[in-house]
């Protein structure tokens, strides 16, 4: 015979079900909407691009027995053209002078105000009327402002290699310098298109001169991470309506 606590019982446990069934539908949309947030690119969540090692130059054919012991393809650099970077494979120096600044400011304002009054006569039935009592009058006003601006700048020298050369006197060069320090580990990342004729006696040239460049300064350890906001910060930053 079923008693009145097996029933209480009962109904105890299938609220606890339900519970636990909305906590764990409530944990479920929780964990789609955290899936659908936008993943960071590798360089920002620690680990830098691996495909920025260096090229590696092309293998020089074998030299047909001529009896010559000159061999053009073995390195070998006329009086013109000197020791500057022209094969795949070689390296050569990017100056970085990044600078880069933007602003902008924007402002607007109104205005609108209108009034009418009426007199009513100092005799008759309408003299009771009182004159304040039937002045009207109305103002609307609207004013913004917005300024924003922006300054970034990034210099230093990063040192790549050709990876392709081009029939137009242009090359492909792609680099990385990689950075160990005691709280973390740091990165520059940087490909392009240079003009051959661009390259000077040192084989060096300006960052400015590079085409297509795209140049990627990024870092890991406690430092970054100290300055970054925590998953879950985000996730409330996203939903967040203010």
């Amino acid at each position: 015979m079923e008693s009145p606590f097996d029933r209480a019982l009962d109904i105890a446990s299938r609220q606890d079900r339900r519970r636990l069934r909305a906590a764990g539908m409530a944990l479920a949309a929780v964990a789609i909407i955290v899936a659908a947030i936008p993943v960071q690119r590798a360089e920002a969540r620690g680990k830098p691009r691996p495909d920025y090692a260096a090229a590696l130059p092309v293998a020089a054919p074998d030299k047909p027995a001529d009896g010559s012991i000159l061999n053009l393809a073995g390195g070998y650099a006329g009086l013109v053209e000197g020791a500057r970077a022209r094969a795949v494979g070689d390296p050569l120096v990017i100056v970085l002078s990044e600078q880069l600044s933007t602003s902008k400011t924007a402002a607007s304002k109104t205005a609108k105000s209108a009034a009418f009054s009426i007199t009513p006569p100092s005799k008759g039935p309408l003299s009771i009327l009182s004159a304040n009592g039937l002045n009207n009058s109305g103002a609307s006003s609207f004013s913004g402002t917005g300024n924003a601006s922006q300054t970034s700048s990034l210099g230093g020298e990063v040192s790549v290699t050709i990876v392709e050369l081009r029939r137009n006197g242009t090359a492909l060069v792609r680099g990385e310098k990689q950075l160990m320090l005691s709280q973390g580990r740091e990165w520059v990342q940087l490909s392009g298109i240079v003009r051959l004729a661009d390259i000077d006696t040192a084989n060096r040239i300006q960052s400015g001169q590079v085409a297509d460049a795209r140049i990627t300064y990024a870092g890991s350890g406690d430092i970054s991470r100290a300055g970054k906001q925590g998953w879950l910060t985000r996730f409330f930053n996203i939903i967040s309506p203010f």
